[in-house]
């Protein structure tokens, strides 16, 4: 198996080297291991891992999951299951485009950005490192661009841009691809309209690398994909699926059972369209009542300023458990307003009992906001009588 360090072009092997290596291990050639130099858990990702001994049978990739919630796991994905899902992804939009890569290419969306480039045969468009804001680099990588032109993006990335006044051509070159994937996160419903109303044709997709990245978009699975839900929680089949995880027999056979991945996430799904309502292996429960940190998040999302939310559990010697939540504002929204809106919506007892202002949130993974980092900034605030701790 081969090690691929990418940091974008400015990596070691560079976002060339990962390409020319997928090129080989899609046509049956040596397993590939993109891991970032920079990150911290490199040393321990090499161990956990092992890039020196061979891959399992029929593997292509091996993704590193972000293990924002515990310890990550090395996704095992086939030439197969690649292709499958880059061919659906093209069908779904119109057929096969360039591409403009956005995202950490050691990522399953960033490494399908890649796969897709090279079945349409053809070379993606990278946004490059630098020191100007990532609204200024994308638009100016899209110049060289040719069409159809498709790209990748996470919610982050798109609020950024929608909100960068001084980089307005940022949003003039978003409003040219012929369909802006946006996923690696739920993205909230009014960052969604705002962008349709600016004209940015988004299409919001779930999934993850055991499903080799998005494989439902705008809550509809993409041709041969399989969704059901069993007791709330959301199953996914179909060719997309991964082999299981990396030298982890046991973890495979607990989350691959007959054809299905089984997720953590709860669902509903009507008439064909798949709601995602957020991990079903993460609940608060406080005084006895079970709160879901999604459901939260979403009520504070749409409301007018709020730009991120993230919704974790601090110990509470009265609660047993508090619902504790770090926010992203524009402006100072009035916290009365927001925990007013969470109490009409799911009742007093998701209203937060403690709510601080951030100007970001930690990240780990390509828009993944970092629970456990979250935790640790909230739990210094918990000690303090106001509900509200502002930096």
């Amino acid at each position: 198996m081969r090690e691929i360090l990418v940091d974008g072009p400015d990596g070691p092997d560079g976002v060339a080297g990962l390409g020319a290596a997928l090129r080989v291990a899609l046509d049956g050639g040596e397993a590939v291991l993109p891991l970032a130099a920079a990150d911290p858990r490199l040393a321990d990702l090499r161990a956990r891992l092992a890039p020196a001994e061979p891959a399992e049978p029929d593997t292509a990739v091996v993704v590193a999951t972000s293990g924002s919630t515990g310890d990550a796991k090395g996704v095992l994905l086939s030439a197969g299951a690649l292709r499958a899902s880059a061919g659906a992804t093209h069908a779904r939009l119109g057929g096969p485009g360039r591409w403009l890569l956005a995202l950490p290419a050691q990522h399953v969306a960033g490494i399908q950005v890649l796969v897709r480039s090279l079945l349409a045969g053809y070379e993606p468009v990278v946004v490059p490192a630098g020191a100007q804001p990532f609204a200024q680099r994308f638009a100016e990588a899209a110049q060289s661009l040719g069409a159809p032109r498709y790209t990748s993006l996470v919610p982050t990335q798109l609020a950024r841009m929608l909100a960068a006044d001084e980089h307005a051509d940022a949003v003039g070159a978003l409003r040219t691809f012929d369909a802006v994937l946006v996923g690696g996160a739920a993205a909230p419903e009014n960052l969604v309209e705002q962008a349709k109303q600016a004209g940015v044709r988004v299409v919001t997709t779930y999934g993850m690398s055991e499903t080799c990245g998005g494989c439902v978009y705008d809550g509809v699975p993409l041709d041969g994909v399989r969704v059901r839900v069993v007791a709330g929680v959301v199953e996914l089949g179909g060719p997309v699926l991964a082999n299981g995880y990396r030298l982890d027999p046991d973890a495979t056979a607990n989350a691959f059972t007959g054809g299905w991945f089984r997720t953590t996430d709860l669902g509903t799904l009507r008439d064909g369209v798949l709601e995602v309502h957020g991990r079903a292996d993460f609940v608060i429960n406080t005084g006895g009542v079970k709160v879901a940190p999604a459901a939260v998040e979403a009520v504070l999302t749409a409301q007018p300023g709020v730009a991120q939310a993230c919704v974790v559990d601090l110990p509470s010697a009265e609660w047993g458990q508090i619902v504790a939540v770090a926010v992203v504002a524009d402006g100072a929204p009035a916290p009365d307003d927001l925990a007013g809106a969470v109490r009409s919506t799911l009742g007093p007892s998701a209203v937060p009992k403690l709510l601080r202002f951030f100007d970001t949130l930690p990240l780990r993974g390509p828009g993944k906001v970092d629970r456990t980092a979250v935790r640790e900034l909230l739990r210094p605030c918990a000690a303090q009588a106001t509900p509200t701790c502002r930096p």
